[in-house]
C-alpha cells in the first residue's frame, strides 16, 4: 500500500491564519514542510481517510485528482475532519460525471452530521436511496471494534479516546496483502478496550508496519483526549512491548498543532532523538 498524508495539522492548520505566535510567523517564513494543511491521507488511489475541509486544496497543491476514491473511512464528525460539501462536490449536479460509487464507512453520529449539512431531514438522510443515487454514495454505519471489507482492504475499527461525551471516534487497522497500516488520530492514551482488542492481532501475529498517532500537543504538557510528545513515546513503547509492531515499523507524529511544535526541521530533529518521524504535508510512505 501507499500512503500519502493530504493534510498533518490539528483543527486549526499550521499557520493559523489568525495567529502571529513565534511557530506561525516561522513556518511562514520558512515554508515548505512546515505549512500544514488539516488532517486527511489518502490509500492507494481510491481509499480516502476522512473528508476533511482542505481537500480541495490537497489535491491542487499535491496535483492530484481524488476522482478514483472508491472508499473512505471517517474517523469522526469533528469539522477538521469532515465538510459535507464534498458529497456535493463529486456529484453529477455538480457536473462529475463517471467516477466510481462512494463506499462511505462512518459512525451514525458521523451520518447525523453529515446528512445536517447537507440539508437532509431523519430518518434516512444520507442512507436514503434516492439521495445516494444522487449523490453516487452508499453509506455504512459502523461502530467501534467491527471488522468489514472496504474492496480488496480489510478493515478494522477500535475506539479512539476523544471527545467521548460528544462523540464516537474511531481509529483504523487497514491490512492489504499482508501490510497494515494503524491511522490513530485524533486519540489521547488508548483505552483499554483498544490494547485489548489490538492484542488479538498479537495473537494471529499479524503485526503493524506503520503507524500515523496523534502528536496534537507535541511540546505541551500532558492532555486528554489528544497527546503530547511523551504520551505518544509510552504508547509506541507499549506497542513494541506487546508485540505489535513489525521489526522495521515506521511510526509518524501527526495532526500538530501551531501552538505546541516548532516548524517542521526543528521538530523532525527532535522528533530522531526520540525514535520516530513527523508526517508533513505531500509524504508519501510505502506500507
Amino acid at each position: 500500500m501507499k500512503l500519502r498524508f493530504l493534510g498533518t495539522a490539528a483543527s486549526e492548520g499550521y499557520p493559523d491564519a489568525f495567529c502571529d505566535c513565534d511557530n506561525c510567523r516561522r513556518a511562514r517564513k520558512v515554508g515548505g514542510r512546515s505549512l500544514r494543511r488539516r488532517s486527511a491521507a489518502l490509500v492507494n488511489d481510491d481509499l480516502l481517510i476522512d473528508f476533511g475541509p482542505d481537500l480541495m486544496a490537497a489535491a491542487l497543491m499535491e496535483g492530484i485528482s481524488l476522482a478514483p476514491i472508491r472508499y473512505c473511512l471517517q474517523t469522526h464528525e469533528h469539522a477538521d475532519h469532515l465538510h459535507p460539501s464534498h458529497f456535493n462536490s463529486r456529484s453529477a449536479d455538480f457536473g462529475v460525471h463517471g467516477n466510481p460509487r462512494l463506499q462511505y464507512y462512518a459512525t451514525e453520529g458521523a451520518l447525523t452530521k453529515a446528512a445536517a449539512g447537507l440539508g437532509l431531514r431523519a430518518p434516512a438522510g444520507l442512507a436514503d436511496p434516492g439521495v445516494g443515487d444522487r449523490l453516487n454514495l452508499t453509506v455504512h454505519a459502523i461502530a467501534p471494534f467491527q471488522s468489514f471489507e472496504a474492496g480488496p482492504y480489510r478493515v478494522r475499527s477500535v475506539r479512539a479516546a476523544h471527545d467521548p461525551d460528544h462523540v464516537v471516534a474511531l481509529l483504523y487497522l487497514i491490512e492489504r496483502d499482508g501490510r497494515t497500516l494503524f491511522y490513530a488520530t485524533d486519540t489521547g492514551e488508548l483505552p483499554e478496550a483498544t490494547w485489548a482488542d489490538l492484542a488479538a492481532r498479537r495473537r494471529a501475529r499479524q503485526q503493524i508496519h506503520v503507524v500515523a498517532l496523534d502528536h496534537t500537543f507535541g511540546m505541551q504538557d500532558r492532555v486528554e483526549g489528544h497527546m503530547n510528545w511523551q504520551q505518544f513515546t509510552e504508547q509506541i513503547a507499549r506497542m513494541r512491548q506487546e508485540q505489535l509492531l513489525a521489526d522495521d515499523a515506521r511510526i509518524f507524529a501527526h495532526h500538530l498543532a501551531h501552538h505546541s511544535h516548532p516548524a517542521h526541521e526543528e521538530l523532525a530533529a527532535f522528533a530522531a532523538e526520540h525514535g520516530y518521524e513527523v508526517a508533513y504535508d505531500g509524504l508519501v510512505v510505502e506500507v
